[in-house]
């Protein structure tokens, strides 16, 4: 992925030595990274955004997983707010401004072509565990984004993980992760991710669920819309980098983590989609370019 040399975003808050570390070797947020299924969900939950206490329920079939995207009161009500700093100049960070910059720039010519405004979210950069109007973020929870407060959060020790539990590397990987949390940022400012709160309360736990992959599909589609245009105007990407991004998608499939952790898969309890389901959609936004090509929940196929 072609991004040295690109404009870097200062819409970054730095929280990484405000104190969260993990507490211990080899953990997150004071807890310690078992084997097995336990591997898997923290791994899953780093991409999911979800918990990985719900995630290893989710593994085993149970859960509530239909409140997990709302954003929880006790957050709106925690102390105050840590305050960043200006972000360190290390790679991995000038890596993380570029791509926000990117999406940046990209969604706010997208949004001006159809005559609204761009809201940019704010990246929080932190270090085992932070403070968000969704509730108190962990390492664990991976990167996530919070509508409560339109920020996304990311500890970049996630990538190292992707890379050693996943075998999932490269730039672009990395970046599509990132605009995929960007892409919930989106559905946020278009609305769709208030009707699909509204519509759950009041929907069964399987509808529920249905209705959280849907949003997560789209949000992967935003992800390649964001490609396809950063690519046209800045000439992005490089020979592999979208199939890097397609792997990372597959290894990140509800079916997929279901299959490795207890080698059958529960459908009714998918909250984000299978690895063909995320790849359909994420080529389908970099094939196309197109907000309208991404309206997952009139699609009669996923």
């Amino acid at each position: 992925m072609k991004w040295e040399g690109n404009r870097e975003s200062d819409n970054v808050e730095d929280r990484r030595d405000d104190g969260g570390g993990d507490g211990g070797s080899g953990g997150f947020g004071g807890r310690s990274i078992g084997i097995g299924t336990i591997v898997i969900a923290l791994v899953g939950s780093y991409v999911l955004g979800v918990n990985p206490l719900t995630l290893l329920n989710l593994l085993s079939g149970g859960g509530d997983i239909g409140a997990v995207l709302q954003p929880q009161q006790q957050g709106r009500e925690q102390g105050q707010e840590s305050i960043g700093r200006a972000p360190k100049s290390d790679q991995a960070t000038r890596f993380v401004r570029t791509v926000l910059a990117d999406t940046e720039d990209t969604w706010s010519a997208v949004f001006s072509a159809q005559g609204q405004t761009y809201v940019k979210p704010k990246l929080v950069l932190f270090s085992g565990s932070t403070a968000t109007a969704c509730g108190a973020g962990q390492s664990a929870s991976g990167p996530f984004y919070c509508p409560g407060d339109q920020k996304v959060y990311i500890d970049l020790s996630f990538f190292k993980l992707m890379q050693q539990r996943f075998n999932v590397s490269g730039e672009f990987a990395q970046a599509y992760v990132i605009a995929h949390e960007v892409g919930h940022h989106v559905q946020h400012l278009l609305g769709y991710s208030d009707k699909v709160d509204r519509a759950r309360r009041n929907a069964s736990q399987s509808q529920a669920n249905a209705l959280s992959v849907r949003l997560e599909l789209q949000a992967d589609c935003f992800a390649g819309v964001w490609a396809f245009h950063a690519d046209q105007a800045r000439n992005i990407l490089e020979k592999g980098d979208i199939a890097t991004a397609l792997g990372a998608a597959t290894a990140i499939g509800d079916d997929a983590l279901q299959r490795q952790s207890q080698g059958h898969v529960v459908p009714d309890s998918f909250t984000h989609g299978t690895s063909e389901q995320r790849v359909r959609w994420f080529t389908n936004g970099i094939e196309n370019g197109s907000i309208a090509q991404c309206n997952t929940f009139e699609a009669r196929r996923l």
